[in-house]
């Protein structure tokens, strides 16, 4: 149904996580990717198969950047925190960016991720 990847900052997992549940039995036609520590809670949590990428500090956001270059994710849900500052902010903005450049749809809120999970997906 389509490669989509879910990324959460910390204080954000716990909503990704509710999104996901909620939205399993669309998710589960899907090939999900995510970054390390998301991507273990998700499968902890939940039923859903997914392919765990580095954390994001280790080079997680950059490894779906690349696939998102590659044109192998046909979207991203990415909950970001907008209120802390995040270490590895440079790979955020590339991440982002390289999204922009590709047209892939990029969702870094639950009102976009709902969006993004009807008109892609349902």
């Amino acid at each position: 149904m389509g490669r989509i990847a879910l990324i959460a900052h910390d204080e954000k997992k716990p909503a990704l996580i509710e999104f996901a549940t909620r939205h399993e039995s669309t998710l589960t036609d899907c090939d999900l990717v995510a970054t390390g520590t998301t991507g273990k809670r998700l499968q902890e949590e939940t039923d859903l198969e997914v392919e765990r990428k580095e954390s994001g500090p280790y080079g997680g956001d950059l490894m779906i950047g690349a696939e998102v270059a590659a044109d192998e994710l046909d979207g991203i849900v990415f909950l970001r925190d907008p209120l802390r500052a995040q270490p590895h902010e440079p790979d955020i903005s590339a991440l982002l960016r390289i999204c922009d450049v590709h047209d892939v749809a990029l969702a870094t809120n639950l009102a976009s991720a709902e969006l993004l999970v009807e008109g892609l997906l349902e």
